[in-house]
């Protein structure tokens, strides 16, 4: 799916009933804050992945004078998803009429990537915002990778049992070290693997979007969740007794990390608020460019408040990559012109007007 063609969002926070046809390039979605914009990037990426990437309760995010909230799209191909989600019932999710069990084929059918204000989480959060990240890319390029991060999980759940016992049985233990272990290196070797790859083509981009010595200080670092010194099944059983104390498994691909520098520290510990975004967007940007030389399908960039944080030269080296890249953008700011004037004149779009949950459509 390289394109959205179609997106109706019913009962989304305080969008009623909106529908969109969306251009297959650049999309601009404007209005003052709270009228809506962000719910129709949260809509979408709702759609294609099964979560929200403001809130972790998807109950919240219907409306207050409904009971369900729906999410239709369909793509150039007329390829068709649609959710539905009740505040006391499961979702429903269907692509192309068939219901789905889960999201592993509708995520794959809709690879989409966010920049919010969320998003600098990457950078200054903690190590889960990163892992999720860097899974997104693998999943993508791996087909076999979600079923062994599954039952990695699975094998970490069950050993984390086991450890919140007061008395440990060590038989179980050993089986479950076993089961870890053989998943483990696989969700290593491909994480290592799209690393590997990921690295240089984001060295690219950054490199080109902050032309000067400083891009040069900016680095990657992939680290497993486990020293590099030992076999995870050394470490396992050499940390046994503290894995005892905590109740659970302080070592595994479950704490992998994706460390981001300038220079020997952290990158939000050196860099400003405009530095980290510009760094955050050559990051998604990267992904997608990897995902589309690996897959030859095209992920689309869902940009919330472009302006916030970016002076008018940065967000015209931003969009001017972006629309090069020819994906599908939507993007949302509070007013058009801090968008539109970092286009270049002639640039194809549609611009979007939203107040209060309803929208017009306005072609420049």
């Amino acid at each position: 799916m390289s394109f959205l063609t179609k997106l109706q969002i019913n009962s989304v926070r305080n969008i009623n009933r909106l529908e969109l046809n969306l251009d297959p390039c650049l999309n601009i979605i404007f209005g003052i804050n709270g009228s809506g914009k962000t719910s129709i990037l949260e809509s979408i990426h709702l759609l294609a992945t099964g979560r929200s990437f403001r809130t972790p309760k998807t109950e919240s995010i219907i409306a207050e004078a409904s009971a369900e909230l729906t999410i239709y799209a369909e793509n150039e191909l007329q390829s068709r998803i649609g959710l539905s989600k009740g505040r006391n019932t499961k979702h429903k999710l269907k692509l192309d009429s068939k219901l789905q069990r889960n999201w592993e084929l509708v995520a794959r059918a809709l690879p989409v990537q966010v920049v919010s204000a969320i998003t600098f989480l990457l950078l200054e959060g903690g190590p889960k915002s990163r892992r999720m990240f860097l899974d997104w890319g693998v999943f993508h390029v791996k087909q076999s990778f979600v079923q062994d991060w599954r039952a990695t999980k699975k094998c970490i759940a069950n050993r984390n049992l086991l450890l919140k016992e007061r008395r440990i049985d060590a038989s179980q233990l050993e089986v479950w070290n076993e089961e870890l272990c053989l998943y483990a290196d696989r969700v290593d070797e491909a994480r290592r693997e799209y690393f590997k790859e990921f690295g240089p083509v984001f060295r690219k981009i950054y490199d080109s979007l902050v032309p000067d010595a400083s891009a040069e200080s900016i680095s990657l670092e992939y680290w497993r969740g486990w020293p590099e010194d030992g076999s995870l099944k050394e470490i396992l059983l050499a940390e046994k007794e503290r894995d005892h104390r905590y109740g659970s498994t302080q070592n595994g691909p479950h704490r992998a990390d994706l460390r981001v520098k300038a220079g020997k520290r952290m990158a939000s510990d050196v860099l400003s608020r405009g530095q980290q975004k510009i760094l955050i967007c050559a990051l998604k940007i990267a992904q997608g460019v990897h995902h589309a030389s690996c897959s030859g399908d095209k992920c689309i960039y869902l940009i919330d408040d472009l302006p916030a944080e970016l002076d008018e030269e940065n967000r015209a080296s931003i969009l001017k990559y972006l629309v090069g890249l020819g994906n599908q953008l939507i993007i949302t700011g509070v007013d058009l012109p801090s968008i539109v004037n970092c286009l270049s004149d002639g640039a194809e779009k549609r611009t979007f007007h939203v107040e209060r949950g309803t929208i017009g459509n306005s072609l420049l």
